[in-house]
């Protein structure tokens, strides 16, 4: 058995792009066929298709839509690397940036103008993510030439605009109705802010972790050795938030985990500085879901972004991440907030994926089986 598949990059993250129709043939539940397509658990996942990080271990699954208004749905999979088993619980915004290019590259939306129009909807959060990929004199570019922080080679400009990203997983912004809640974890009382905007993130001061604010380089090293911690953290979050009965039953991608501080004095290009941490570990960039979040806990006073920001609602945000600035943007749009981030996007190939024969054979089987 064979798989049509597209492989993108979408901001600082790679995913394997699939139709919905491509993985409803197989007769498999993603939830089996996804892991041992991507060679999990095996922490090189050397016998599948992922890549062995969690920026790299991702599946988009797109399908057309009938709705008037919304071009394109898709559901994100966060695929385990170490484990078998695949996390719906949240979007990536990364890999949303290859959902507008896919939809013009397969014939889906036509381009139309200098900048094209694409309206999706993630099945995750149900959030609207409306899309504009550049395509000067109404077509692709030929050669990409768009750049972004965190990654080396250009690729195809796509603004990602999320509609009143506010409360789209727990229904409120401030899930515990609290700008700041407390967390003991290791014997420590934290002082976090848990925001609900794009992804359900919690965030910490990086002095509470003893980083040094003018140091923002050195933080994933001292992060490093506070994993444990901040896991526990995280995992509380998640029960506070509504996100899970009990902390064992927190999800691997929900909540994301952000230490922010003040900029160094020296650093005039930045608004905040931040590492954000993503299946356990820092992110080496940023995730795009949770920098909606941070831009509306900017907005908000009483958060600690706000206590950093004062809680302006400015047209742009501009955070400093390990691969550089990343600068957000909100704006009305027909008495609606509009919060979104340009990111950059491309095809690296288009391939099929050879399903494991005794995947396959059990599958028949159990079909063989229900037909008697």
């Amino acid at each position: 058995m064979k798989i049509e598949a597209e492989w993108m990059r979408g901001g600082t993250s790679k995913c394997w792009v699939f139709e919905t129709g491509q993985l409803d043939e197989t007769g498999i539940s993603p939830d089996v066929l996804l892991p041992r397509l991507f060679g999990s658990p095996d922490h090189r996942q050397i016998d599948g298709v992922g890549g062995a990080t969690s920026t790299t271990s991702k599946a988009m699954i797109l399908h057309r839509h009938a709705d008037a208004g919304v071009d394109v749905e898709f559901t994100f999979a966060q695929v385990g690397i170490e484990e078998a088993a695949v996390d719906w619980g949240s979007n990536c915004g990364n890999c949303s940036a290859v959902v507008g290019l896919y939809a013009i590259e397969k014939g889906w939306v036509v381009p139309d103008g200098d900048v094209t129009r694409i309206v999706t909807r993630n099945t995750n959060t149900g959030q609207i993510i409306i899309q504009r990929v550049a395509t000067p004199a109404g077509a692709l570019p030929i050669v990409p030439q768009a750049e972004m922080p965190g990654v080396p080679f250009p690729g195809y400009r796509v603004g990602l605009g999320f509609l009143d990203p506010a409360g789209m997983t727990t229904g409120r912004l401030l899930p515990t109705g609290s700008a700041t809640d407390t967390i003991v974890a290791g014997g420590t009382r934290w002082t976090v802010s848990m925001v609900d905007a794009g992804a359900p993130v919690v965030m910490l001061r990086a002095e509470d972790l003893g980083l040094d604010p003018e140091r923002h380089a050195s933080w994933t090293a001292g992060l490093d050795l506070q994993l444990d911690t901040l896991e526990h953290i995280r995992r509380q979050a998640a029960v506070r938030m509504g996100l899970a009965a009990t902390p064992a039953e927190a999800a691997r991608a929900v909540p994301k985990v952000a230490v922010v501080g003040a900029p160094a004095p020296s650093d005039a290009e930045s608004d905040v500085a931040v590492v954000m941490l993503s299946m356990g570990k820092p992110h080496p960039a940023l995730a795009i879901t949770g920098s909606i979040a941070l831009t509306l806990a900017a907005r908000t006073p009483g958060t600690l972004l706000g206590d950093i920001t004062g809680g302006t609602a400015g047209p742009t945000l501009r955070l400093r991440t390990p691969a550089g600035v990343i600068e957000t943007w909100s704006e009305a749009r027909d008495g609606q907030l509009l919060v979104g981030v340009d990111r950059t996007a491309r095809t690296i190939a288009t391939t099929t994926i050879h399903l494991p024969e005794a995947l396959g054979t059990a599958v028949d089987a159990s079909l063989a089986s229900a037909t008697r």
